[in-house]
């Protein structure tokens, strides 16, 4: 057996070239049905059970298991959907990826691939040209799943068959033959080997293929199987680092219901492969008298890949079964293990996360975060109040104190916001998520401005006290009174922004607040150059009272610009 550095490189770089694929492929067909994907993900997770059926679906069709856990982690996150319900969709995304297997067991290794990639280059290339609705996606989609077929084809190939090299095969006899400590051991190897890849299915592919070629006994891979489940968990966990609490137990739900399922099918492995084995073996036999096929079918190592992707699906379904009725004590043990923490209620980003993922899938975070960027920037209105109303120094200090942190996170919070949508700008975008991100750009800068204002305020506050600068009480009605205009007008802009849709807002009664607040503002002014007629009237006073309501309508503007945006008109 001739192996040596160039044959590492050709087997790392065909798997380099299943994983690209299998990349394009899956966000080909995320950028093509993303929304519907959404909407399924959300309206099919009412119960633990539809949750399964939603999570199988799901990972069957983008032929990802961390894309699906990686949205329902982030459905959490957004408070989209419960913990028990992210629970059903994790143990269906368990499922749905075994079907992976089954595509390689069964065409990857009888099947000529390259034979059919071509064809499929042939019908997704000139796909890609088109760039009315979709078809430049499900282009996308068919050429990753050509490349994928390529990849598998050269992976196959450029892995030696070690089936009559007795040396190599006692050797792998040899670790494997510690009963459970082995099994052990290839489970560690299975997780590391995942952990290293970042897929589960491209692990499994590999799996697959050094058992075709002779490299792996069946308990030996079987083992590997089981750490790779254990090693897509990891996926979730990165994706909840930077989420909040429920996001983080979540990801944890994943990986206690892997855990826990290696650990007893460590102990029934032997069983179950024996039991799987004689049962594919008489199956494939049936199906050969039926349909008439060549007996080469039934060659050893071709049989211990489909017995391998039978494990694979048996383990997940009794998983599944054995776990699910358990769903709630598994959230009570994600709770304990990933307790609250006082930083959950503090100020900061909660809802986008930095992991990689496409556009149409990253928006219902932005929004979400847009909204916690909304409702900070609101509370803003209540410390001007409070500084406004405030009997003691003491307190207006305090306020004072509020509304520069307050101002600090608006700039924190648009800056984030910005480089997020600026790093998802750098990939393919739907004309609608296209849209849907100028929105989000457009809503950050007018909160963060409105952010400015208000600190702008607090400091011409801040003058006014040193200077010993006093309102009187029709001034100090005025602003109380623009102030509770634009508490108003900040509730419907919250509204809007936690809309599930912003296809369905509407901007009337904004329209309606920005007019009042208007009015209140000439109101104010009018009555503003008559009291500087009187020789009582401080005339500092009147000048400061004047720059406090203008910006304050100012404010009113922006919440205005907010609206539009939301509704698609800036």
């Amino acid at each position: 057996m001739d192996f040596g550095f160039f044959s590492i490189i050709t087997i790392l770089g065909s798997l380099a070239f299943f994983i690209y694929g299998m990349k394009v492929m899956s966000d080909g067909i995320q950028r093509a049905a993303g929304s519907q994907l959404r909407n399924i993900l959300r309206s099919m997770t009412k119960n633990k059970y539809l949750g399964v059926l939603t999570g199988f679906l799901t990972t069957a069709i983008v032929q990802s298991s961390s894309a699906t856990t990686v949205m329902t982690v982030s459905f959490v996150n957004a408070g989209l959907i419960t913990l028990v319900e992210s629970a059903g969709v994790m143990m269906g995304a368990n499922i749905g990826t075994t079907i992976t297997g089954w595509i390689v067991a069964i065409l990857g290794f009888k099947v000529k691939l390259s034979a059919y990639s071509i064809p499929l280059f042939a019908i997704g290339l000139p796909m890609m040209f088109i760039n009315k609705g979709k078809f430049k996606y499900w282009g996308e989609f068919i050429i990753g799943f050509a490349i994928l077929f390529l990849g598998l084809n050269y992976l196959k190939d450029s892995v030696p068959d070690i089936s009559g090299n007795e040396g190599a095969l006692a050797w792998i006899q040899n670790v494997a033959q510690y009963g459970i400590f082995s099994r052990i051991l290839f489970v560690l190897v299975g997780t590391l080997i995942t952990i290293i890849v970042q897929s589960s299915s491209a692990a499994m592919t590999i799996t697959l293929t050094l058992v075709y070629t002779g490299w792996l006994p069946l308990d030996v891979a079987a083992a590997m199987i089981l750490g790779e489940n254990i090693g897509t968990t990891i996926t979730a966990e990165i994706a909840s680092v930077v989420g909040n609490t429920n996001a983080k137990r979540s990801a944890r739900i994943h990986s206690l219901f892997n855990i826990i399922g290696v650990s007893w099918m460590i102990f029934l492995m032997p069983f179950v492969i024996s039991f799987l084995s004689g049962f594919v073996q008489d199956f494939v036999h049936l199906f050969e008298k039926l349909v008439h096929v060549k007996q080469e079918l039934t060659q050893e190592q071709l049989l211990n890949t489909y017995t391998l992707a039978a494990f694979h699906t048996t383990f997940n379904l009794l998983n599944v079964l054995l776990l699910l009725p358990f769903v709630n004590w598994l959230v009570k043990l994600a709770i304990r293990t990933v307790p609250s923490t006082e930083e959950d209620d503090s100020l900061k980003i909660k809802f986008i996360n930095r992991s990689s993922r496409t556009p149409e899938l990253a928006t219902i975070e932005l929004q979400k975060e847009t909204a916690n960027f909304g409702e900070s920037v609101a509370k803003m209105n209540k410390f001007f109040k409070n500084l406004l109303n405030a009997s003691t120094d003491k307190e207006r200090k305090k306020m004072l104190k509020k509304i520069k942190r307050y101002e600090e996170l608006s700039d924190e919070m648009e800056i984030a916001i910005t480089e997020y949508i600026t790093k998802l700008a750098d990939q393919e975008i739907t004309p609608k998520t296209s849209k849907r991100l100028r929105s989000f750009l457009n809503i950050g800068n007018d909160l963060e401005r409105i952010g400015d204002i208000y600190y702008q305020i607090s400091k011409t506050f801040e003058r006014k006290m040193e200077d010993s600068i006093y309102f009187v009480p029709e001034q100090r009605e005025g602003l109380n009174e623009l102030s509770t205009k634009l508490e108003q007008a900040f509730r419907v802009m919250e509204k809007n922004l936690n809309s599930i849709s912003y296809d369905n807002v509407n901007k009337k009664e904004a329209l309606q607040l920005e007019d009042e607040i208007n009015s209140i503002r000439d109101k104010l002014r009018e009555q503003n150059l008559t009291m500087l007629g009187d020789p009582e009237y401080n005339v500092q006073a009147a000048m400061i009272y004047n720059n406090v309501f203008s910006s304050l309508e100012k404010i009113g503007d922006h919440i205005v610009n907010i609206n539009e945006a939301i509704v698609g008109e800036i």
